[in-house]
Protein backbone atom coordinates (compact mmCIF):
# COMPACT_ATOMS: atom_id res chain seq x y z
CA UNK A 1 0.00 0.00 0.00
CA UNK A 2 2.99 2.40 0.64
CA UNK A 3 4.15 2.04 -2.78
CA UNK A 4 0.95 3.06 -4.23
CA UNK A 5 0.18 5.99 -2.13
CA UNK A 6 3.92 6.96 -3.21
CA UNK A 7 2.99 6.83 -6.90
CA UNK A 8 0.25 8.59 -6.44
CA UNK A 9 1.30 11.56 -4.90
CA UNK A 10 3.91 12.13 -7.16
CA UNK A 11 1.98 11.28 -10.54
CA UNK A 12 -2.03 11.92 -9.46
CA UNK A 13 -3.58 14.99 -8.08
CA UNK A 14 -4.70 13.67 -4.50
CA UNK A 15 -8.42 14.25 -4.30
CA UNK A 16 -7.90 11.52 -7.45
CA UNK A 17 -5.72 8.66 -5.54
CA UNK A 18 -8.35 9.34 -2.16
CA UNK A 19 -11.24 8.72 -4.41
CA UNK A 20 -9.55 5.31 -6.03
CA UNK A 21 -10.45 1.99 -4.67
CA UNK A 22 -8.12 -0.64 -2.57
CA UNK A 23 -6.14 -2.02 -5.66
CA UNK A 24 -5.07 -5.80 -5.41
CA UNK A 25 -1.34 -6.41 -5.51
CA UNK A 26 -1.97 -10.08 -4.11
CA UNK A 27 -1.38 -12.57 -6.72
CA UNK A 28 -3.45 -15.05 -5.18
CA UNK A 29 -6.45 -12.43 -6.04
CA UNK A 30 -5.82 -11.99 -9.74
CA UNK A 31 -8.65 -13.72 -11.56
CA UNK A 32 -8.74 -16.77 -13.98
CA UNK A 33 -8.65 -15.57 -17.80
CA UNK A 34 -7.36 -17.13 -21.25
CA UNK A 35 -4.44 -15.18 -22.34
CA UNK A 36 -5.40 -14.42 -26.68
CA UNK A 37 -3.42 -15.79 -28.70
CA UNK A 38 -1.83 -12.96 -31.26
CA UNK A 39 -1.40 -15.77 -34.25
CA UNK A 40 -4.92 -16.33 -34.40
CA UNK A 41 -7.47 -14.38 -35.50
CA UNK A 42 -10.99 -13.20 -34.17
CA UNK A 43 -12.50 -16.26 -36.03
CA UNK A 44 -10.21 -18.36 -35.00
CA UNK A 45 -7.84 -18.94 -37.88
CA UNK A 46 -4.31 -19.84 -37.05
CA UNK A 47 -1.35 -17.44 -38.41
CA UNK A 48 1.69 -19.57 -39.43
CA UNK A 49 3.37 -17.20 -41.78
CA UNK A 50 4.43 -13.37 -41.43
CA UNK A 51 2.90 -12.59 -44.61
CA UNK A 52 -0.68 -13.99 -42.82
CA UNK A 53 0.28 -11.53 -39.92
CA UNK A 54 0.86 -8.74 -41.78
CA UNK A 55 -2.44 -9.33 -44.33
CA UNK A 56 -4.92 -11.08 -41.84
CA UNK A 57 -3.83 -10.44 -38.69
CA UNK A 58 -2.17 -7.41 -37.82
CA UNK A 59 -4.20 -5.14 -39.18
CA UNK A 60 -7.26 -6.62 -37.21
CA UNK A 61 -5.64 -6.37 -34.55
CA UNK A 62 -4.64 -2.54 -35.03
CA UNK A 63 -8.31 -1.96 -36.10
CA UNK A 64 -9.10 -2.87 -32.68
CA UNK A 65 -7.04 -0.92 -30.48
CA UNK A 66 -7.59 1.71 -32.83
CA UNK A 67 -11.50 1.92 -32.74
CA UNK A 68 -11.55 0.02 -29.11
CA UNK A 69 -9.02 1.44 -26.91
CA UNK A 70 -6.66 4.76 -28.02
CA UNK A 71 -9.45 6.23 -30.88
CA UNK A 72 -8.75 6.87 -34.54
CA UNK A 73 -7.25 9.98 -35.68
CA UNK A 74 -10.26 12.02 -38.11
CA UNK A 75 -8.38 12.54 -40.82
CA UNK A 76 -5.36 14.17 -42.19
CA UNK A 77 -3.35 17.36 -41.71
CA UNK A 78 -4.01 20.03 -44.41
CA UNK A 79 -0.47 20.94 -44.44
CA UNK A 80 2.77 21.06 -41.53
CA UNK A 81 5.84 23.11 -41.74
CA UNK A 82 8.89 23.69 -39.47
CA UNK A 83 10.42 26.52 -38.57
CA UNK A 84 14.35 26.76 -36.96
CA UNK A 85 14.16 28.71 -33.96
CA UNK A 86 17.62 28.55 -32.33
CA UNK A 87 20.74 26.56 -33.05
CA UNK A 88 23.98 26.46 -31.19
CA UNK A 89 27.38 24.04 -31.92
CA UNK A 90 28.46 24.87 -28.48
CA UNK A 91 26.16 22.61 -26.07
CA UNK A 92 26.94 20.36 -23.51
CA UNK A 93 30.60 21.96 -22.78
CA UNK A 94 31.12 21.84 -26.68
CA UNK A 95 30.28 17.99 -27.33
CA UNK A 96 26.84 18.44 -28.62
CA UNK A 97 24.87 20.44 -30.76
CA UNK A 98 21.27 22.19 -29.68
CA UNK A 99 18.74 22.65 -31.89
CA UNK A 100 15.19 24.01 -31.08
CA UNK A 101 12.71 23.77 -34.09
CA UNK A 102 9.52 24.81 -34.05
CA UNK A 103 6.88 22.74 -35.83
CA UNK A 104 3.19 23.73 -36.98
CA UNK A 105 0.28 21.69 -38.18
CA UNK A 106 -2.74 23.54 -39.93
CA UNK A 107 -6.01 21.65 -40.55
CA UNK A 108 -9.43 23.16 -41.03
CA UNK A 109 -7.86 27.10 -40.99
CA UNK A 110 -6.64 26.24 -37.43
CA UNK A 111 -3.31 25.94 -36.32
CA UNK A 112 -1.28 24.48 -33.46
CA UNK A 113 2.55 24.51 -32.91
CA UNK A 114 4.79 22.64 -30.61
CA UNK A 115 8.46 22.58 -30.36
CA UNK A 116 11.72 19.67 -30.62
CA UNK A 117 14.48 20.35 -28.62
CA UNK A 118 16.94 18.42 -29.84
CA UNK A 119 20.91 17.60 -28.37
CA UNK A 120 22.82 15.49 -31.28
CA UNK A 121 26.82 14.44 -31.07
CA UNK A 122 29.26 15.89 -33.09
CA UNK A 123 31.37 12.84 -33.03
CA UNK A 124 28.57 11.41 -34.81
CA UNK A 125 26.57 12.86 -37.89
CA UNK A 126 23.89 11.64 -39.09
CA UNK A 127 23.09 10.50 -35.40
CA UNK A 128 20.23 7.86 -35.16
CA UNK A 129 17.55 9.52 -31.98
CA UNK A 130 16.25 8.59 -28.76
CA UNK A 131 12.76 10.63 -29.28
CA UNK A 132 10.26 11.18 -25.85
CA UNK A 133 8.25 13.67 -24.33
CA UNK A 134 8.62 15.24 -21.53
CA UNK A 135 6.29 16.22 -18.74
CA UNK A 136 7.47 19.82 -17.78
CA UNK A 137 8.71 21.49 -20.53
CA UNK A 138 11.74 21.04 -22.71
CA UNK A 139 13.55 23.54 -20.38
CA UNK A 140 12.89 21.19 -17.42
CA UNK A 141 15.17 18.48 -18.81
CA UNK A 142 18.21 20.55 -18.66
CA UNK A 143 20.05 23.20 -16.41
CA UNK A 144 20.62 25.00 -20.10
CA UNK A 145 19.45 28.32 -19.85
CA UNK A 146 19.42 28.80 -23.79
CA UNK A 147 16.31 26.05 -23.92
CA UNK A 148 13.25 27.99 -24.63
CA UNK A 149 10.20 27.94 -21.80
CA UNK A 150 6.83 26.99 -23.07
CA UNK A 151 4.23 28.85 -22.94
CA UNK A 152 1.53 26.33 -23.41
CA UNK A 153 -0.90 25.07 -19.85
CA UNK A 154 1.10 22.90 -17.26
CA UNK A 155 -0.11 21.02 -14.64
CA UNK A 156 0.65 23.45 -11.14
CA UNK A 157 3.20 21.54 -9.06
CA UNK A 158 4.15 23.18 -5.91
CA UNK A 159 7.34 20.95 -5.95
CA UNK A 160 8.43 22.49 -9.12
CA UNK A 161 7.62 26.06 -8.47
CA UNK A 162 4.37 25.44 -11.31
CA UNK A 163 1.48 28.10 -10.45
CA UNK A 164 -1.39 29.30 -12.63
CA UNK A 165 -1.04 26.76 -15.17
CA UNK A 166 2.32 28.96 -16.17
CA UNK A 167 5.73 27.36 -16.66
CA UNK A 168 8.54 29.78 -15.20
CA UNK A 169 12.03 29.53 -14.46
CA UNK A 170 11.78 28.24 -11.42
CA UNK A 171 11.26 25.07 -12.96
CA UNK A 172 14.03 24.77 -15.12
CA UNK A 173 16.13 21.75 -14.63
CA UNK A 174 13.80 20.23 -12.52
CA UNK A 175 13.88 16.65 -14.09
CA UNK A 176 17.54 16.58 -15.11
CA UNK A 177 17.62 13.25 -13.33
CA UNK A 178 14.90 11.79 -15.85
CA UNK A 179 17.54 12.54 -19.28
CA UNK A 180 20.97 11.04 -19.20
CA UNK A 181 22.08 13.44 -21.98
CA UNK A 182 25.63 13.06 -21.63
CA UNK A 183 25.40 9.22 -21.70
CA UNK A 184 22.59 9.62 -24.55
CA UNK A 185 25.39 11.60 -26.53
CA UNK A 186 28.86 9.76 -25.63
CA UNK A 187 27.10 6.92 -26.77
CA UNK A 188 26.65 7.84 -30.06
CA UNK A 189 22.43 9.09 -29.92
CA UNK A 190 20.95 12.22 -29.80
CA UNK A 191 18.28 13.17 -27.99
CA UNK A 192 15.23 15.01 -29.35
CA UNK A 193 12.14 16.13 -26.87
CA UNK A 194 8.70 17.64 -26.73
CA UNK A 195 7.01 19.32 -23.94
CA UNK A 196 3.89 16.97 -24.32
CA UNK A 197 1.27 19.72 -22.99
CA UNK A 198 2.04 21.92 -26.62
CA UNK A 199 0.44 18.93 -28.01
CA UNK A 200 -2.20 18.28 -26.14
CA UNK A 201 -2.87 19.52 -22.82
CA UNK A 202 -3.43 16.99 -20.12
CA UNK A 203 -6.66 17.86 -18.75
CA UNK A 204 -10.18 16.39 -19.37
CA UNK A 205 -10.88 19.46 -22.22
CA UNK A 206 -11.36 18.73 -25.38
CA UNK A 207 -11.57 22.62 -26.62
CA UNK A 208 -7.70 23.40 -26.78
CA UNK A 209 -4.98 21.36 -28.29
CA UNK A 210 -4.27 19.22 -31.22
CA UNK A 211 -8.42 17.67 -31.29
CA UNK A 212 -10.07 20.93 -31.69
CA UNK A 213 -7.81 21.56 -34.96
CA UNK A 214 -10.03 18.33 -36.53
CA UNK A 215 -13.38 19.23 -35.25
CA UNK A 216 -16.15 19.09 -37.89
CA UNK A 217 -18.46 22.25 -38.01
CA UNK A 218 -20.57 22.47 -34.17
CA UNK A 219 -18.35 19.77 -32.86
CA UNK A 220 -16.53 20.15 -29.62
CA UNK A 221 -15.61 16.56 -28.31
CA UNK A 222 -13.84 13.29 -30.04
CA UNK A 223 -16.70 11.35 -31.24
CA UNK A 224 -16.72 7.42 -29.37
CA UNK A 225 -14.42 5.87 -31.41
CA UNK A 226 -11.85 8.82 -32.75
CA UNK A 227 -8.46 9.79 -30.25
CA UNK A 228 -7.95 10.38 -26.76
CA UNK A 229 -5.09 12.25 -25.59
CA UNK A 230 -2.75 9.16 -25.76
CA UNK A 231 -3.46 8.81 -29.35
CA UNK A 232 -2.91 12.40 -30.26
CA UNK A 233 0.50 12.50 -28.20
CA UNK A 234 1.31 9.57 -30.18
CA UNK A 235 0.25 11.57 -33.66
CA UNK A 236 2.23 14.65 -32.08
CA UNK A 237 5.18 12.07 -31.93
CA UNK A 238 4.47 10.82 -36.09
CA UNK A 239 4.99 14.88 -37.16
CA UNK A 240 8.49 15.31 -35.09
CA UNK A 241 9.62 12.26 -37.12
CA UNK A 242 8.56 14.09 -40.13
CA UNK A 243 10.96 16.90 -39.33
CA UNK A 244 13.45 14.49 -38.02
CA UNK A 245 13.61 13.05 -41.47
CA UNK A 246 14.42 16.44 -42.74
CA UNK A 247 17.58 16.91 -41.01
CA UNK A 248 20.67 15.87 -42.53
CA UNK A 249 22.27 15.66 -39.25
CA UNK A 250 19.75 12.82 -38.29
CA UNK A 251 19.58 9.28 -39.34
CA UNK A 252 15.51 9.25 -39.25
CA UNK A 253 15.82 5.35 -40.40
CA UNK A 254 17.16 4.93 -36.49
CA UNK A 255 14.87 6.66 -34.41
CA UNK A 256 13.54 5.41 -31.40
CA UNK A 257 9.68 6.03 -29.75
CA UNK A 258 10.80 6.52 -25.61
CA UNK A 259 8.01 7.22 -22.77
CA UNK A 260 7.74 6.80 -19.37
CA UNK A 261 4.08 6.47 -17.46
CA UNK A 262 1.69 7.77 -19.77
CA UNK A 263 3.87 8.92 -21.94
CA UNK A 264 4.68 5.48 -22.32
CA UNK A 265 1.81 4.16 -23.82
CA UNK A 266 1.65 7.25 -26.43
CA UNK A 267 5.32 6.06 -27.65
CA UNK A 268 3.99 2.50 -27.58
CA UNK A 269 0.73 3.59 -29.10
CA UNK A 270 3.18 5.76 -31.75
CA UNK A 271 5.52 2.86 -32.62
CA UNK A 272 2.39 0.49 -33.67
CA UNK A 273 0.74 3.00 -35.57
CA UNK A 274 3.73 4.87 -37.37
CA UNK A 275 6.25 1.25 -39.13
CA UNK A 276 8.90 4.50 -39.64
CA UNK A 277 10.13 4.24 -35.70
CA UNK A 278 13.13 1.45 -35.62
CA UNK A 279 12.28 0.57 -32.20
CA UNK A 280 10.23 1.71 -29.20
CA UNK A 281 10.75 2.06 -25.28
CA UNK A 282 7.92 1.49 -22.99
CA UNK A 283 9.36 2.57 -19.28
CA UNK A 284 7.06 1.75 -16.37
CA UNK A 285 4.05 2.02 -18.46
CA UNK A 286 1.06 0.26 -16.78
CA UNK A 287 -2.21 -0.30 -17.42
CA UNK A 288 -3.10 0.59 -21.03
CA UNK A 289 0.21 0.48 -21.89
CA UNK A 290 2.64 -2.73 -21.61
CA UNK A 291 0.80 -4.45 -18.84
CA UNK A 292 -2.28 -6.90 -19.10
CA UNK A 293 -5.40 -5.57 -18.54
CA UNK A 294 -6.91 -8.76 -17.46
CA UNK A 295 -4.83 -9.27 -14.30
CA UNK A 296 -6.78 -6.23 -12.63
CA UNK A 297 -2.93 -5.76 -10.91
CA UNK A 298 -3.06 -1.97 -9.43
CA UNK A 299 -4.49 0.45 -11.76
CA UNK A 300 -7.09 -1.31 -13.88
CA UNK A 301 -8.67 0.07 -17.03
CA UNK A 302 -11.55 1.43 -14.77
CA UNK A 303 -9.88 3.10 -12.69
CA UNK A 304 -7.88 4.75 -15.48
CA UNK A 305 -11.19 5.58 -17.34
CA UNK A 306 -12.67 7.50 -14.09
CA UNK A 307 -9.38 9.38 -13.32
CA UNK A 308 -8.38 10.35 -16.82
CA UNK A 309 -11.25 10.04 -18.79
CA UNK A 310 -9.39 11.98 -21.54
CA UNK A 311 -6.60 9.56 -22.22
CA UNK A 312 -8.77 6.73 -24.22
CA UNK A 313 -11.93 6.96 -26.45
CA UNK A 314 -15.17 6.81 -25.15
CA UNK A 315 -15.67 3.02 -26.45
CA UNK A 316 -12.97 1.92 -24.05
CA UNK A 317 -15.30 2.81 -21.03
CA UNK A 318 -17.57 -0.40 -22.00
CA UNK A 319 -14.39 -2.21 -20.09
CA UNK A 320 -14.57 -0.47 -17.02
CA UNK A 321 -14.45 -3.28 -14.59
CA UNK A 322 -15.02 -5.69 -17.40
CA UNK A 323 -11.70 -6.74 -18.55
CA UNK A 324 -12.52 -10.41 -19.05
CA UNK A 325 -14.85 -9.16 -22.10
CA UNK A 326 -11.51 -7.32 -24.07
CA UNK A 327 -11.42 -9.67 -26.72
CA UNK A 328 -7.90 -8.15 -26.61
CA UNK A 329 -4.70 -7.42 -24.53
CA UNK A 330 -1.49 -5.09 -24.13
CA UNK A 331 0.40 -7.90 -25.40
CA UNK A 332 -1.41 -7.53 -28.95
CA UNK A 333 -0.30 -3.88 -28.43
CA UNK A 334 3.49 -5.14 -27.95
CA UNK A 335 3.07 -7.68 -30.72
CA UNK A 336 2.14 -4.63 -33.18
CA UNK A 337 5.66 -3.68 -33.00
CA UNK A 338 7.08 -7.27 -34.19
CA UNK A 339 9.79 -7.35 -35.77
CA UNK A 340 11.23 -4.38 -34.99
CA UNK A 341 12.86 -3.98 -31.21
CA UNK A 342 11.10 -3.03 -28.06
CA UNK A 343 12.27 -2.46 -24.86
CA UNK A 344 9.70 -2.73 -21.59
CA UNK A 345 11.09 -1.71 -18.50
CA UNK A 346 9.52 -2.01 -15.16
CA UNK A 347 10.42 -0.83 -11.28
CA UNK A 348 10.19 -3.35 -8.64
CA UNK A 349 8.52 -0.45 -6.59
CA UNK A 350 5.71 0.36 -8.92
CA UNK A 351 3.27 -2.20 -8.29
CA UNK A 352 0.68 0.19 -9.76
CA UNK A 353 1.89 0.02 -13.12
CA UNK A 354 1.80 -3.94 -12.61
CA UNK A 355 5.42 -5.21 -13.58
CA UNK A 356 4.97 -8.71 -13.45
CA UNK A 357 1.58 -7.92 -15.83
CA UNK A 358 3.96 -5.53 -18.12
CA UNK A 359 6.84 -8.64 -18.08
CA UNK A 360 4.08 -11.74 -19.22
CA UNK A 361 2.88 -9.11 -22.08
CA UNK A 362 5.95 -9.41 -23.27
CA UNK A 363 6.16 -13.02 -22.99
CA UNK A 364 2.89 -13.28 -24.39
CA UNK A 365 4.04 -11.21 -27.50
CA UNK A 366 7.32 -13.09 -28.37
CA UNK A 367 5.61 -15.81 -30.33
CA UNK A 368 5.13 -13.14 -33.41
CA UNK A 369 8.66 -11.96 -32.56
CA UNK A 370 9.66 -15.89 -33.08
CA UNK A 371 7.39 -15.82 -36.30
CA UNK A 372 9.83 -13.32 -37.92
CA UNK A 373 13.08 -15.29 -36.43
CA UNK A 374 14.18 -13.20 -34.00
CA UNK A 375 14.66 -13.65 -30.54
CA UNK A 376 11.79 -12.64 -27.67
CA UNK A 377 11.31 -13.09 -23.31
CA UNK A 378 10.82 -16.79 -23.85
CA UNK A 379 10.99 -17.80 -20.03
CA UNK A 380 7.92 -17.19 -18.05
CA UNK A 381 9.57 -16.62 -14.62
CA UNK A 382 10.89 -12.86 -14.36
CA UNK A 383 14.53 -12.25 -14.30
CA UNK A 384 15.86 -10.69 -10.90
CA UNK A 385 15.79 -7.19 -10.00
CA UNK A 386 18.49 -5.53 -12.03
CA UNK A 387 19.28 -8.25 -14.06
CA UNK A 388 17.91 -7.20 -17.83
CA UNK A 389 17.00 -9.70 -20.93
CA UNK A 390 18.49 -7.86 -23.83
CA UNK A 391 17.18 -9.24 -26.89
CA UNK A 392 14.84 -8.02 -29.84
CA UNK A 393 12.15 -7.79 -27.70
CA UNK A 394 13.89 -6.93 -24.07
CA UNK A 395 12.76 -6.17 -20.85
CA UNK A 396 13.97 -5.40 -17.20
CA UNK A 397 12.97 -4.46 -13.58
CA UNK A 398 14.94 -2.46 -11.80
CA UNK A 399 15.33 -1.60 -8.02
CA UNK A 400 13.37 1.69 -6.93
CA UNK A 401 10.08 3.61 -7.92
CA UNK A 402 8.05 5.09 -10.77
CA UNK A 403 10.67 6.97 -12.27
CA UNK A 404 13.45 6.96 -15.26
CA UNK A 405 17.21 6.95 -13.94
CA UNK A 406 20.38 6.73 -15.47
CA UNK A 407 20.35 2.69 -14.82
CA UNK A 408 17.02 2.80 -17.66
CA UNK A 409 19.01 4.72 -19.77
CA UNK A 410 22.51 2.49 -19.36
CA UNK A 411 20.17 -0.14 -20.49
CA UNK A 412 18.48 1.67 -23.48
CA UNK A 413 21.82 2.94 -24.75
CA UNK A 414 23.51 -0.52 -24.50
CA UNK A 415 20.99 -2.29 -26.08
CA UNK A 416 19.83 0.37 -28.54
CA UNK A 417 23.55 -0.36 -29.90
CA UNK A 418 22.67 -3.92 -30.19
CA UNK A 419 19.66 -4.01 -31.74
CA UNK A 420 18.19 -0.88 -33.30
CA UNK A 421 21.13 1.71 -34.28
CA UNK A 422 24.03 -0.87 -35.25
CA UNK A 423 26.47 0.39 -36.19
CA UNK A 424 28.55 -0.47 -39.97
Amino acid sequence: MKTFLVYLLISYPLSMAMAQFEPNYDERQVPEFKIPDPLTTFDGKKITATSEWENTRRPELYQFFEEQVYGKVPGKLDSLSFNMVETSDDALNGKAQRKQVEVSLFKNGKSLDFNILLYLPKSRKPAPIFLGYNFYGNHSITDDPNVIVSKAWAMDSEEFGISGHTLTEASRGVRVHRWALEKIIDGGFGLATIYYGEVDPDKNDFSDGLHSLFYMESQEIPKKDEWGSIAAWAFGMSRALDYLETDPDIDASHVVSFGHSRLGKAALWAGASDTRFAGVISNDSGCGGAALSKRQVGETVGRINTSFPHWFCDNFTEYNENEEALPVDQHELLALIAPRPLYVASAEDDQWADPRGEFLSAHYATSVYDLYGTKGISDTKMPEVNSPVQNTLAYHIRTGKHDVTEYDWEQYIDWAKRFVAVKP
